[in-house]
């Protein structure tokens, strides 16, 4: 991605270093729960109760890396470019759009949602309207998932933001008060669907940027690798051997995969239905614009 000497985000609010370390229970396997359950854009109160030994007011020594100040300056120059695309397209639609803020944090950070450590991955917070993200994040992204390249952490960093859109738009208050109204496993199948939908955003933003002219040959691929490799099914086959498909939060590979590219394709915020493959009663339906 094309992305020095270009205009950075001055919605970045940097807490590297001021908070304590987070332990979450269940050691490793308590790890990939984690993952499998929030890895970009699940609710960060499910892990309050996972949670130990925080201490948001402990001091953690940090001291920035040339790659973590390059680091920095790409996701602020990504979310900039978010801002440019989601003003333009809420512009369009009669809509004024609110700039999140992006927390850049080490360890574990305070957010209106509650205490989070970085084991979490990056997460949207609805409370307070801000994206949390660890930057060492992107070398798990690299190391651990096998999803390298610049515009892999763009994605994230998209997807994330397809998650404000959401909230703006009101289908974050239309989905989440299902979770005590449903079954566990049915209500896993709208959250699908909500995750899908933040993929789906992600691929508009990307569409956008390509006609800006900022992509680079291998980054659509680069994305589309990073959906894949965070799919639920991919994860739980890693981590476990199998998978439960009941269990599934985010959706498989080839659904995130599917739900990007079209959202690359149209550049448009009226393809984004991803609801409409769940049976929604009609004081259920999600607000989208048409």
């Amino acid at each position: 991605m094309k992305w020095k000497g270009r205009r950075a985000s001055t919605n970045v609010e940097d807490r590297r270093g001021r908070g304590g370390k987070t332990l979450v229970g269940g050691g490793i396997g308590g790890l990939v729960i984690v993952v499998i359950v929030m890895l970009l854009g699940g609710d960060p109160t499910d892990l309050l109760n996972n949670t130990a030994d925080v201490n948001p007011d402990s001091a953690v020594p940090y001291e920035e890396t040339e790659a973590d100040r390059e680091l920095a300056e790409f996701v602020s120059v990504v979310l900039a470019d978010t801002e440019d695309v989601w003003t333009d397209i809420f512009n369009e639609n009669g809509l004024d759009y609110k700039e999140p803020t992006l927390v850049l944090y080490t360890d574990s950070v305070q957010s209106a949602c509650g205490l989070s450590s970085s084991a979490v991955g990056p997460f949207y917070c609805p409370g307070d309207q801000k994206l949390y993200i660890d930057l060492n994040f992107y070398n798990e992204l690299q190391n651990q998932f096998q999803a390298p390249g610049d515009f892999a952490m763009a994605y994230v960093i998209a997807h994330e933001v397809g998650h404000h859109v959401q909230t703006l738009l009101g289908t974050s208050d239309e989905t989440m008060p299902l979770r005590q109204q449903l079954s566990e496993e049915e209500f896993n199948k709208y959250l699908v669907r909500f995750e899908l939908q933040a993929d789906y955003y992600a691929g508009v933003w990307a569409h956008h940027a390509e006609n800006m002219n900022v992509l680079e040959e291998g980054d659509l691929e680069e994305a589309l690798n990073a959906a894949s490799a965070v799919g639920d099914d991919t994860i739980q086959k890693k981590a476990q051997g199998y998978v439960v498909p009941e269990t599934f939060t985010h959706g498989t590979s080839e659904q995130r995969k599917k739900w990007f590219y079209k959202g690359f394709e149209t550049g448009t915020i009226a393809g984004g239905d991803t609801f409409e493959a769940v049976s929604f009663s009609e004081n259920r339906k999600v607000a989208l614009l048409n």
